[in-house]
């Protein structure tokens, strides 16, 4: 038999085998390949393409994911969407057929995929979808690859957030969400509030688009070139890979709120939350009320301290730590110490020595204050086009006048993440964040709204629903980052 000069193309398991009444020759190589060497040297690549197999009688059925319009064992070379292809063959023999069962599962099961999953289904986010996405994508390619799932839908707000800090995580291989971001945020906090949570955090956690923002999962998708679509994005979670996910501490006295996301304060939080009263628009509502905000453009007094990252040094001017008695409870004895350690559990955020840092401040007025940990906030809006999951830092994406021509033009460029480049826009990357919020400029008994990772985090005196309750005050509020804190399942 003639070698092959390559070691990743040395069989695993070679036969002849009978595939739409033919007898033909299979291989099954130690890089995964299944290859006919007579037809084409055509091949399916069982990590990429692979979902699983079962035997049927004399027969193996493979399950697989393929790009639509090809025909045969392999469509490597076809266009179009993902679509899911059965491809059965029949070895010669009983012991070729346990062989065969062998060495495809043992391969498949050396790629250290998911076999266990606790799923979220938001019936209520975005356009209702959720529900259907996960009948029509997701159970479909999950019963394919043989992976077990436990489902649970949501039936109020923070309610996966509680299901998220009890669940007996030794149960499963990783948490799935199929939603929008917002239930990946109360997953994220609910995990870190548990006693357990330095072992909870390392939990895989995926996302399946099925809501309005979905930035999380675009991020994901869009940094390995794939479109932002439920079939992909389960793919993803089967295939296994991960990667680390860095978590921003916000902290306001006693209070603590984890972020992956985002956090805005001025017209970008506006026009998210205040945009809610013309729900009923569908995606319009933002563009529309977008437009109104750029029309009637609010400015903010206020102010912005950071430490930043190497090689923004020269942004801002020198400061001090402005935060040094937020989170920290007055001197007590030592058994109000223990009572005060003892009201605490879960995750505290970074150990970080923040007085002797260096710290930088800007002033307002300002017309937007943005922070991001992702690039994408949305599937349409590239917020910060050099943010990256786990360096470390926050894109800080600060606007302090802008005319309104101008405006309108850098708002349509957060589609493709130009927005970053105009002269009115300072873009930097940040460690830590302080934001001082003030009241409008030309309305001083009106303030503004801190909105993080959608939802309202502090609403001031004069804004959108301000009678409502809101997890934080519209005042002083401090934002750390925890590198690589979290995982995510991830297309690489």
């Amino acid at each position: 038999m003639e070698q092959p000069e390559n070691p990743a193309e040395e069989p695993i398991v070679s036969d002849r085998v009978i595939i739409n009444g033919s007898e033909t020759p299979l291989t099954l190589t130690a890089d995964g390949k299944l290859r006919m060497r007579e037809r084409g040297q055509r091949c399916l690549t069982v990590e990429k393409e692979v979902l699983g197999f079962v035997t049927e009688g004399s027969k193996i059925r493979i399950r697989a994911v393929v790009k639509g319009g090809g025909a045969g064992i392999c469509c490597v070379a076809s266009k179009g969407a993902l679509v899911r292809k059965d491809f059965v063959f029949q070895p010669l023999s009983n012991d070729s057929l346990n062989l065969w069962s062998q060495k495809l599962r043992q391969y498949i099961d050396s790629l250290g995929r998911p076999k266990q999953l606790f799923v979220f289904v938001n019936p209520y986010g975005g356009k209702k979808s959720a529900s259907k996405i996960f009948v029509d994508h997701v159970k479909p390619l999950f019963d394919d690859a043989d992976v077990h799932i436990t489902l649970q839908e949501t039936q109020y707000q923070l309610h996966a957030k509680e299901v998220a800090s009890s669940l007996d995580l030794s149960k499963y291989d990783g948490i799935v969400c199929v939603s929008g971001d917002g239930i990946l945020v109360e997953v994220i906090n609910g995990l870190l509030e548990r006693e357990d949570w330095e072992a909870a955090i390392k939990m895989p956690i995926g996302v399946v688009p099925a809501g309005t923002g979905n930035g999380m999962v675009k991020s994901l998708l869009d940094s390995a070139g794939y479109p932002c679509t439920a079939p992909n994005a389960v793919l993803a979670i089967i295939r296994g890979h991960k990667r680390p996910l860095d978590v921003a501490t916000i902290l306001q006295r006693e209070t603590k709120y984890f972020s992956i996301l985002m956090l805005a304060w001025g017209l970008v939080a506006d026009i998210d939350i205040e945009s809610e009263k013309y729900r009923w628009m569908g995606s319009a509502r933002i563009d529309f009320y977008g437009l109104q905000r750029i029309l009637h453009l609010r400015q903010y007094n206020g102010r912005v301290s950071f430490v930043p990252a190497p090689g923004f040094e020269t942004y801002g001017e020198p400061t001090s730590y402005p935060n040094k008695s937020i989170g920290k409870p007055d001197s007590c004895s030592p058994s109000e110490e223990e009572s005060i350690k003892a009201r605490h559990h879960g995750y505290q955020g970074p150990n970080i020595d923040l007085e002797n840092l260096e710290w930088r401040t800007i002033s307002g007025p300002f017309v937007s204050v943005w922070l991001h940990n992702v690039p994408w906030g949305g599937e349409g809006t590239l917020a910060a086009p050099d943010a990256k999951f786990s360096d470390g830092y926050l894109d800080l994406i600060i606007m302090r006048d802008c005319p309104q021509l101008d405006l309108l033009s850098l708002m349509t460029g957060l589609n493709d993440g130009s927005h970053v480049k105009s002269p009115h826009v300072t873009y930097l990357k940040v460690k830590a964040f302080v934001l001082e919020p003030g009241p409008r400029t030309k309305e001083p008994t009106k303030e503004g709204i801190i909105d993080s990772d959608g939802e309202v985090l502090a609403r001031g005196k004069g804004t959108y629903n301000c009678d409502q309750k809101a997890p934080m005050a519209y005042d002083k509020l401090q934002m750390v980052v925890h590198q690589g804190l979290a995982t995510l399942f991830s297309p690489l």
